[in-house]
């Protein structure tokens, strides 16, 4: 991406504190027009402060944002006419229809009413959610909240989208519906920035995935280039009836060569640059008083490069995923 021109959005040397908080310290990042780029982090990481300095809902203390050319940083709203924005709490009129929210969302981008009407009804077509149009929004289920609210920021055809926590909280459904709608938007041609803690969202859509960790980002790179980090390390998971809180530790006392580490309730992952003999290690839990119930080969993911390169465990997204609370954080 050393050609300028095809950078959508050029962000170098981006601060924002809030108090004795250092938000966002210093992030530089660039997203190619037509490119899925995502920020993973867990809560709190500074994701969310990011996409409302780069939509201009908050001013950054320092550094540059280029939106299509345009200096952003110096003029916030000189680029708002090219891009929608989806935040992580919707921002919908709750006592307006589905239909209504739409055309109202049309009208405040310069829509005419014929082409915004037009465009609501297409809208509610494609999302699911043509037999709720004209059901007040505070009645809609989470989801199809969701789903609104993505089809109200691009009811103007934008050519860039920030979608922020796009399926937290939602169903399993809904999701998957709404990854397919996001890539169905890309493959149009639709630059999207994306803000996620789940690693699996973040591994399905994005081209590029920059890892951010307490306000500053601590790797940039491609998925594939990322997921090349996991060629020739072998993973097996034990699901263990009587697992104890020593168990990782006592373990690894008599494997030194291997890599473990406690996962969910009562699983053990066992980690090796060879393959995993399972034969020792079942022996081992069994002379400590614990049964296998399961041992599963694992196919390295993205997840394992965000333990690696982070240091963060992620019991701690998946917490957060399982609360389906608020994503995003300072």
């Amino acid at each position: 991406m050393s050609d300028e021109t095809e950078k959508h959005i050029d962000v170098r040397g981006l601060t924002k504190r809030f108090d004795d908080v250092q938000a966002v310290a210093g992030v530089d990042f660039s997203v190619a027009e037509g490119e899925i780029f995502g920020f993973l982090g867990p809560n709190g990481a500074g994701k969310t402060t990011t996409i409302n300095m780069l939509t201009g809902l908050a001013r950054p203390d320092s550094g540059t944002i280029r939106i299509a050319g345009m200096d952003c940083s110096r003029k916030p709203k000189a680029a708002q006419h090219l891009f929608g924005v989806v935040p992580d709490e919707s921002n919908l009129y709750p006592e307006l229809s589905g239909f209504e929210n739409l055309c109202f969302c049309g009208a405040l981008y310069g829509m005419r009413k014929k082409e915004r009407t037009a465009k609501a009804e297409e809208l509610l077509e494609t999302f699911s959610l043509k037999q709720a149009a004209h059901r007040k929004f505070k009645g809609y289920s989470r989801g199809m909240k969701r789903k609104l609210a993505i089809a109200a920021g691009i009811i103007h055809s934008p050519a860039i989208l920030f979608l922020d926590e796009p399926t937290t909280g939602i169903d399993v459904a809904s999701a998957r519906q709404i990854r397919q709608l996001v890539a169905d938007l890309n493959t149009g041609g639709t630059t999207v920035f994306l803000t996620t803690h789940y690693i699996e969202e973040a591994e399905r859509l994005c081209a590029r995935i920059a890892f951010i960790v307490s306000g500053k980002i601590v790797r940039t790179e491609t998925v594939e280039n990322l997921l090349k980090q996991t060629e020739g390390r072998y993973t097996v998971d034990f699901s263990l009836e009587n697992m104890r809180e020593d168990t990782a530790k006592a373990c690894r006392e008599s494997f030194p060569d291997l890599e473990i580490t406690p996962r969910e309730k009562e699983i053990l992952r066992v980690t090796s640059g060879n393959p995993v003999s399972i034969g020792p290690l079942v022996r081992f839990f069994e002379e400590h008083d614990m049964e296998v119930k399961e041992a599963r080969r694992i196919r390295p993911s993205l997840e394992d490069v965000f333990v690696k390169i982070t240091g963060i465990e992620t019991a701690a997204m998946k917490k957060e995923k399982e609360k389906g609370g608020k994503g995003g954080g300072a």
